[in-house]
C-alpha cells in the first residue's frame, strides 16, 4: 500500500507501507505518465516539476507487483522565477535584495522559483501563504560575512507594554543573530523541492569562537511561533548552529529532506523542535556534527513563563548516521515532552539511539512520558538506550552538589519527573558501551519502562566509553542493562549477546518482571 504524505502545487510525496526499517525490502521504480522518475530502495520517495491543479497517476513497480495512486496537485496563484527580481545566482554577486523583494511581492498563494545556480544571500525573512521552491541544482548560500547579519532581539515591548518574543536559543530567550531563512508568526509555507539550503559554515567563523560572539549563532531555517510549515525534499547543510529549529510553533512537518553537516562541526543538531505541536519528520536522512533530532521545551525560567510543552512528534523511516544521539529529548525540557513515536527507523554509528538529557533544575512541569520505540534497527550505536537524569553539561551549576548528589533530596520546584518509556521490536548490533543505561533520581524515580522483542549484540572489538553525561561517569564497556531508580520494570523476549559481566544490574525498583530474557 502507497500512502501520499503530502501534494502541493508542483511535488508530491509518498510512503510505502512495511516494516522494514528506512529501506524497502527491494529495489522499485516510479513511473509518472508512462516515465520513469524515481528508483530506489527508501520507503519514503517524492516526485517534483509538476505541474498544478493537475491529476496524475503514479505507478510504483516492485519485481513481481504494481500499485497505482492517483492525486491531484494543488492550484497556485502564480510561479514566478526569482531572476525576474534580478537575483544572479552566480555564487560571487550578493543576491539578498533581489530574493526578498521577491518573497515580499509574491501574491499569497505563489511560488517563488529557484532555477540552476547559487545563490548567495544574508538571511531573509518569510511572509504567509507561499511556497518556495528550490530547484535541483540551485543552492541558497548563505554569506560568510557576519559583521551584516541582524541581531533579533530576544523581546521587544509594544507600544502598550506587551512582550513580544522574537529570539531564543538553548532552551533561553536571548538574542540572536538573524537566521538564514526566519520566520516569525507566519503560517502556510512550503520550502520544496531538490535543492540544498547551505549555511556555509565551514567558511566562516560560525564555527570558531563563537562563545565570544555578541549574540547566539543563527540557524539554517528558524520558524518563531509559526504555524503549518513544510519541508519537502530538500537539502539543508552546514548550518552556523542548529539546522533547522521550529520555535513555539504548531504543525510543522520535514518529508523526505536531508540534513547534513561535518562530524566535528560544534552544535550542527539537524531539527530540534522547541515546545512545538504536533510536527512529523518522515523519511528524512541526517548526517550531522551533534544530535540527529532534539526535542526541547526550554529552560525552567521559561517553562514557568510560558507552560508549552513539547507534544505529538512522529518520526518515522528515517535515517540518522553519526549523531552524538539518534533521537535526543533534551536537555531543554523544563515545559514537559510528551506523545513522542518513534518507529521504523535506522540509527548508524550514532553514539546513542534514544538519549534522554534531564537534570535536578529542569523544573516541575518538566515531565517526560508516553515516549514509544518501535520497530528500530541500530547499527554501531555505542550504547542504544540512555535516559540519564544527571546531565552536566550546558549550565552554569553543571559541577554542583545539588546536580551529582546521590542523596534523596526533598522534591521541590526544581524537581524534573520522568513517566512511560517503551522499546519495542528493536535490533542493536555492534553496539559497544552498554545495551541500555538508565539512571533516574532518587526522590523522583522514573515511573515505567518496558522492553519487549529487543536484541543487542556487541562488537568484538568495542572500545569502553562513558554511556551518560554526567560527573563522576565511569567509562564501560559490553555493559548489559543497567537500571537505576525506576518503579517498574518490564523485560520480554529480550537477548544480549557479548555482555560482559550481568545482563541485567537494577537497583532501587519497586517491581521488576523479566519474561524470556537471555
Amino acid at each position: 500500500m502507497i500512502k501520499t504524505l503530502y501534494k502541493g502545487s508542483s511535488s508530491a510525496c509518498f510512503e510505502i507501507q512495511n516494516h522494514s526499517p528506512y529501506y524497502s525490502p527491494e529495489e522499485y521504480s516510479v513511473r509518472l505518465a508512462g516515465r520513469e522518475v524515481y528508483r530506489g530502495h527508501e520507503n519514503v520517495f517524492s516526485v517534483f516539476e509538476l505541474k498544478p491543479d493537475t491529476e496524475y497517476e503514479l505507478s510504483v513497480c516492485f519485481s513481481e507487483s504494481e500499485e497505482t495512486v492517483s492525486f491531484r496537485t494543488e492550484s497556485e496563484s502564480c510561479c514566478i522565477n526569482v531572476r525576474s527580481f534580478g537575483a544572479v545566482g552566480d555564487g560571487v554577486h550578493e543576491d539578498t535584495i533581489a530574493i526578498q523583494t521577491a518573497i515580499n511581492m509574491i501574491p499569497e498563494k505563489g511560488r517563488l522559483y529557484f532555477p540552476e545556480g547559487t545563490y548567495l544571500t544574508l538571511p531573509l525573512t518569510l511572509r504567509s501563504h507561499i511556497t518556495i521552491e528550490l530547484s535541483e541544482k540551485a543552492v541558497l548560500l548563505g554569506s560568510t560575512d557576519r559583521e551584516r547579519y541582524p541581531i533579533i532581539p530576544a523581546i521587544i515591548n509594544d507600544e502598550n507594554g506587551k512582550e513580544i518574543p522574537f529570539a531564543g536559543f538553548e532552551g533561553i530567550e536571548q538574542d540572536a543573530y538573524q537566521s538564514l531563512i526566519q520566520g516569525s508568526y507566519v503560517s502556510d509555507i512550503r520550502i520544496v523541492g531538490k535543492g540544498r539550503i547551505d549555511g556555509n559554515g565551514q567558511n566562516g567563523d560560525w564555527w570558531k569562537n563563537f562563545n565570544e560572539f555578541p549574540a547566539k549563532r543563527p540557524r539554517a531555517v528558524f520558524l518563531n511561533r509559526c504555524q503549518n510549515v513544510t519541508l519537502h525534499g530538500v537539502t539543508v547543510a552546514n548550518s552556523a548552529s542548529w539546522h533547522i529549529h521550529p520555535y513555539f510553533s504548531q504543525n510543522i512537518s520535514l518529508l523526505d529532506c536531508s540534513v547534513s553537516a561535518p562530524k566535528v562541526s560544534p552544535n550542527t543538531d539537524a531539527i530540534d523542535p522547541e515546545s512545538c505541536d504536533y510536527v512529523d519528520i518522515i523519511g528524512c536522512k541526517f548526517s550531522v556534527g551533534d544530535d540527529c533530532i532534539a526535542v526541547k521545551s526550554g529552560k525552567i525560567d521559561m517553562a514557568m513563563k510560558y507552560h508549552v510543552p513539547a507534544d505529538h512528534h512522529t518520526i518515522r523511516n528515517c535515517l540518522m548516521q553519526f549523531g552524538h544521539g539518534a533521537l535526543t529529548l533534551g536537555s531543554e525540557l523544563s515545559a514537559g515532552i510528551r506523545n513522542v513515536s518513534v518507529t521504523q527507523c535506522l540509527f548508524r554509528e550514532t553514539d546513542r539511539g534514544l538519549r534522554i538529557k534531564s537534570r535536578r533544575g529542569r523544573g516541575k512541569e518538566s515531565v517526560i512520558t508516553d515516549v514509544l520505540f518501535d520497530n528500530i534497527r541500530m547499527e554501531k550505536v555505542k550504547t542504544p538506550i540512555v535516559i540519564n537524569m544527571w546531565y552536566n553539561c550546558v549550565d552554569p551549576d553543571r559541577y554542583t552538589e545539588y546536580v551529582w548528589s546521590r542523596e534523596h533530596l526533598p522534591i521541590d520546584d526544581r524537581t524534573p519527573h520522568l513517566g512511560l518509556f517503551e522499546f519495542k521490536n528493536m535490533e542493536c548490533v555492534d553496539a559497544e558501551v552498554a545495551a541500555c543505561y538508565i539512571d533516574g533520581l532518587p526522590e523522583s524515580p522514573i515511573d515505567r519502562v518496558e522492553l519487549e522483542n529487543v536484541s543487542v549484540s556487541f562488537a568484538s572489538d568495542a572500545k569502553p566509553g562513558v554511556p551518560a553525561m554526567q560527573n563522576f561517569a565511569e567509562e564501560r564497556c559490553r555493559l548489559g542493562i543497567y537500571l537505576d531508580n525506576v518503579r517498574e520494570i518490564s523485560v520480554k523476549n529480550v537477548r544480549l549477546s557479548g555482555v560482559v559481566g550481568e545482563s541485567l544490574i537494577a537497583d532501587h525498583y519497586e517491581k521488576i518482571t523479566t519474561e524470556g530474557f537471555e
